[in-house]
């Protein structure tokens, strides 16, 4: 009978479900789901002071999010019976001894080696120390020994986790043999690196995944990106559905090297993701969005947001950017922003506020319409197009760049304009005192 593939997750809920560990979770659930495999979940609870339930249903939450799911869950403060049975066993079996309350492994030290899929061949001649703590005096099991007895009773096949593990392998194995247990594969994925070569920090990359998706990126880019983190599909391809990369998943084809985290390339491929969204679509993810961080106003018609979102849509790279950049088509609060200076100190007051008359009496306050208006507006004014237009984009916007103008105009409507513009001839006739 052919061996039922099996691997498995082992996130401890003391902390919030980082880059690292979710590219560890998505490269498992890729082997489950190319090889038809099992996938586990187990989580490492047994350290009761820092394990808290917040932690636990933010790594399922972002897990699910992410589009990962799992064939079994099981928790390790469950199992707590197992671990000690198999600990009396090796102490019957004299491979382990007592001291101070807590059941301690003396490794019989040989010559170590094992093949990881990612790495080859992996040999160790010593050791860091010559025992292990098997239960703690607490009860507790330590990681290595709960580890190893979960991964066999479990029936995991294939451990596929981060090289910072490395190190730990050697004492597994020994404890494996210890028990009378087969090992499992093992696979070591690469580290993930800042992209000034280090270790990821908070500032350059290891941010968790909710603060991720809080700042408006997309779970598809997300996943998209974990898997460039170590693994290519080939043919220079960068964006890659989870459904296409099942397809051509090879652990062994797990780049060894550490992996460079780059915003900017996740900030590209969650740009690529978004301008493939419907218009609908984006409207959808918008407004639940800018609802859940409280920014959209509450008496925001669908219609309207709609036309903003339309706005953007091709220019903004994850959904925080609407609160930034989309500010002045909710708000009228804005200020000039620093860098406008330059503009504003040329005193077109008199020449806006005919801009304005003549704005006010458009019929169909459409784009074309608006464009038409503006430019024969400047044409008799004896000005180039450009000399009006950066002062309105400013006017309507606080900004020198954004969207097209008059697509802006549109948007904002006859009296947000008009309004806006009457602002800006009250700022220069002020500074002008």
């Amino acid at each position: 009978m052919e061996e039922k593939l099996k691997v498995r997750f082992a996130p401890a809920p003391t902390g919030f479900l980082h880059i690292g560990s979710a590219r560890t979770a998505l490269f498992n659930w890729l082997f489950a789901k190319r090889y038809n495999a099992q996938f586990t979940l187990r989580i490492e609870d047994t350290d009761i002071k820092r394990s808290q339930k917040e932690f636990l249903e933010e790594i399922l939450d972002s897990l699910k999010w992410l589009g990962i799911d799992w064939d079994e869950i099981i928790y390790q403060s469950q199992r707590l019976d197992i671990y000690g049975r198999y600990a009396r066993k090796l102490l019957d079996e004299r491979k382990a001894y007592l001291e101070k309350g807590a059941i301690i492994f003396k490794y019989e030290f040989k010559n170590v080696k094992f093949e990881d899929l990612i790495r080859g061949c992996i040999e160790f001649n010593e050791l860091p120390k010559d025992t292990e703590v098997l239960i703690k005096s607490d009860g507790r099991p330590t990681y290595n020994f709960a580890c190893c007895i979960d991964d066999s009773l479990l029936g995991i096949t294939h451990v596929i986790r981060g090289e910072d593990h490395i190190s730990n392998t050697p004492k597994q194995l020994l404890i494996y043999d210890a028990l009378g247990f087969r090992p499992p594969c093992f696979a070591h994925l690469p580290m993930i690196l800042s992209s000034q070569g280090g270790k990821l920090s908070k500032r350059l990359g290891a941010t968790s995944i909710r603060e991720y998706k809080d700042m408006g990126y997309l779970a598809e880019a997300i996943t998209n990106y974990l898997l460039l983190l170590g693994w290519s599909p080939g043919n220079n391809r960068e964006i890659v559905t989870l459904d296409e990369a099942v397809k051509d998943f090879e652990i062994r084809n797990v780049n060894k090297t550490g992996a460079t985290f780059s915003l900017e390339k996740l900030d590209w491929i969650n740009s690529e993701y978004i301008k493939q969204l419907s218009l609908e679509e984006m409207v959808s993810f918008a407004q639940e969005y800018l609802k859940k961080i409280n920014f959209l106003p509450q008496n925001t018609e669908r219609d309207y947001l709609k036309k903003v979102v339309e706005l953007f849509k091709n220019r903004i790279y994850k959904l925080s950017n609407l609160m930034d950049w989309a500010y002045f088509c909710f708000y009228n609060d804005f200020t000039y922003a620093s860098g406008t200076e330059d503009i504003l100190k040329r005193d077109l007051s008199n020449e806006v506020i005919i801009l304005k008359e003549r704005l006010f009496k458009i019929n169909n306050f459409d784009k074309n319409s608006i464009e038409r208006e503006f430019r024969d507006t400047a044409q008799s004014l004896n000005l180039k197009t450009s000399d009006l237009v950066h002062p309105t984009r400013i006017a309507l916007t606080g900004r020198k760049v954004g969207p097209g103008l008059f697509e802006t105009m549109e948007v904002l409507g006859r009296d947000k304009v008009l309004e806006r513009l009457g602002r800006l001839v009250r700022y220069w006739k002020e500074e002008c005192l």
